[in-house]
């Protein structure tokens, strides 16, 4: 185990009291309120005595569903965007790329700016979908919204006026098709997260269509830009290249066609070290990797950076060779811990894989040993799975990991002799059982375990809390055929979800979870079910109530001083669920007036306290302000 810090440094008392005056401030100035992504607002007008009095405040409805009703064709998922909050203004962005100041009291538009993305068609992956945008204000005053877009632009704009900041690229937009060192598609890469600021340095990641037609693809390099200028500053060659530390893991040159590995989802930073930590994700493709074979550095790794340079500090790879879109989904929390008596300022990373991987942040060593176990072996010809994986020892995981008989659903000895028929049509086992030309079942699948919604931290009690939701998948893979692919291999179309019997899951529950861990001794303290689920399918089917079985998705965290908040759709019910923080009961349970799909954030303004969700899609997109009733 890393020793650490025997005694507390001038700097790192300094830290934690910034760290401490951050989460005191009524704001939420960046996605996840502070650069460390706590998710956690230490505000404490909502209270266990109160929480029940929530009600809707203001909504504001998005610009977006004027378009739509417009034209039908423009189809945006969720509304995602989790708003910041600076001063008396929210800044969010939309699923369709348009970017809005927001009265933080009432609601009202303040301005709007449309970047159009939505005019260069339908964007890569999933579609029209936007998770958030950046602020920067500096020492004379200037205030600045980052937006990347769906149709991969940069565009800075001014705070106060809504208008692009005519000094930042051309016309305050920074083409980032451009500078990646290959030429790339616009229609196969996109942004859909929040950018980070560090210091003059705006730090971008880009999502990458995950399906592609063949082996070569968009790089997921990730770049530092001048916040002021929209200057490339620096590049981090998430696939290395010509040269470069990592490229012996890349097989036959593959890292000269091979793209991928990318940023898809948040990022984090430590302002004093000046390190922004990156959560990489799976080359391409997903299922397939007969023609990168080895490693492939730097993919499913977290990746720690220089942000004034891009210079990598240290690296820790969660999946050797992936191969089942185990890409790390969300930013990782930053926290100082105390671990037999150590003073340890560490990172953790969440995974879908339902492990959390706990490192020091300064040097990249565990914190709890990671060891590597010897994992099944892939069938398909000419593939070359790696003989093992990292499992870390601590915490344990917070999800069901691969699947055996004893996993299935057991309401009924029927259902279980149902189950265990369904099974036998594919190949399963333990985590990591590789894509089949069968067909294999994945547990967890591709949306995790955890994924974009992530994890939230207390500093206070040091306690992690973790939704996760349980759901198997099938990979069935079927032969290229090279009129269409120059893969050997493809995923096949034809199975990619497996349900259990009569409508119900495979598994049995929880369907989805709260865990909370103690990350001063890795252990877990509580898990609570997440939601009714299909308890009312088991009850029609004339068994007994089962109790809650949990949602089939987590949904997002909000952690505060008093209660953790977690908003869901549980079946058709839209919800905003409170939580006892010390042992995950439920305290309260407040309907929304349309499907919670962002994660949630909180602020003081003008004596209240309000909490604000991303709710709605397509025509009905909207965020929804709540705050107690008088």
């Amino acid at each position: 185990m890393k020793k650490g810090f025997n005694k507390l440094s001038l700097g790192m008392i300094l830290m934690l009291l910034a760290s401490q005056v951050l989460t005191r401030t009524s704001d939420w100035p960046t996605y996840g309120n502070d650069s460390g992504s706590s998710k956690y607002a230490a505000l404490d007008k909502i209270t266990k005595d109160n929480v029940s009095k929530l009600r809707v405040a203001w909504q504001w409805e998005s610009p977006d569903n004027k378009l739509v009703a417009e034209n039908p064709r423009l189809t945006p998922w969720g509304f995602k965007s989790t708003p910041l909050k600076v001063g008396n203004t929210l800044f969010t962005s939309t699923s369709l790329g348009h970017v809005a100041a927001i009265d933080a009291k009432t609601g009202k538009t303040r301005w709007l700016f449309d970047t159009k993305t939505y005019e260069s068609g339908r964007p890569t992956n999933l579609g029209f979908n936007h998770r958030g945008v950046a602020y920067w204000k500096d020492s004379s005053g200037r205030e600045r919204v980052l937006m990347p877009t769906n149709n991969a632009y940069l565009w800075s704009i001014d705070a106060k006026t809504g208008l692009p900041d005519s000094t930042f690229g051309t016309e305050g937009r920074v083409d980032l098709t451009e500078g990646l060192g290959r030429k790339v598609d616009r229609k196969a890469y996109s942004v859909i997260s929040a950018p980070i600021v560090i210091k003059d340095i705006l730090v971008v990641g880009a999502s990458i269509r995950d399906g592609p037609r063949n082996k070569e693809a968009p790089p997921g390099h990730v770049r530092g830009f001048d916040i002021t200028t929209g200057q490339q500053k620096w590049i981090f060659n998430t696939i290395p290249q010509d040269g470069e530390f990592g490229t012996d893991t890349w097989e036959n040159n593959s890292w000269k066609y091979t793209g991928n590995t990318n940023v898809w989802t948040g990022l984090s930073a430590d302002l004093e070290l000046g390190y922004v930590y990156l959560p990489t994700g799976t080359p391409t493709n997903d299922w397939y990797g007969g023609h990168r074979l080895g490693d492939n550095l730097f993919a499913e790794s977290l990746v720690c950076l220089d942000a004034a340079t891009g210079r990598r500090v240290w690296h820790f790879q969660m999946i050797h060779h992936g191969l089942w879109d185990y890409d790390l989904p969300a930013a990782p929390n930053l926290m100082d811990i105390v671990v037999e008596g150590q003073s340890i300022r560490a990172v953790a990373q969440v995974s879908k894989q339902g492990f959390v991987y706990v490192f020091d942040r300064v040097t990249g060593e565990p914190v709890w040993p990671i060891v590597e176990k010897p994992v099944p072996q892939s069938k398909i010809p000419g593939e070359v799975s790696s003989p093992t994986q990292p499992f870390p020892t601590k915490p344990a995981p917070f999800e069901r990991q691969g699947i055996v008989i004893d996993d299935l659903i057991n309401f009924s000895r029927d259902l279980r002799n149902e189950a265990t028929e369904i099974i036998s049509k594919f190949e399963y086992g333990p985590l990591f059982t590789p894509p089949s030309l069968k067909g294999t079942i994945n547990l967890p699948g591709w949306a995790g375990g955890a994924n974009w919604t992530g994890a939230a931290f207390d500093s206070v009690t040091k306690m992690l809390y973790v939704p996760s939701q349980t759901g198997a998948i099938v990979v069935k893979l079927s032969q290229g055929d090279p009129d269409k692919t120059n893969f050997n291999y493809v995923r096949s179309r034809s199975v990619t979800r497996v349900s259990g019997p009569k409508g119900l899951p495979l598994t049995k529950p929880p369907y989805s979870r709260i865990t909370a861990i103690d990350m001063n001794t890795g252990e877990h303290i509580w898990m609570q079910t997440n939601g009714d689920g299909p308890r009312k399918r088991v009850i029609d089917l004339g068994l007994p109530d089962p109790g809650p079985l949990g949602a089939g998705w987590s949904g997002a965290p909000l952690l505060t001083k008093t209660l953790l908040f977690v908003a869901q759709d549980d079946n058709g019910r839209a919800v905003l669920r409170a939580f006892d923080k010390d042992d995950g009961g439920i305290l309260a349970e407040i309907d929304l007036p349309a499907r919670p799909w962002g994660a949630p954030m909180s602020y003081y303004q003008d004596g209240e306290q309000f909490i604000v969700i991303a709710s709605g899609e397509a025509k009905d997109a909207k965020l929804v302000a709540l705050t107690i009733t008088k």
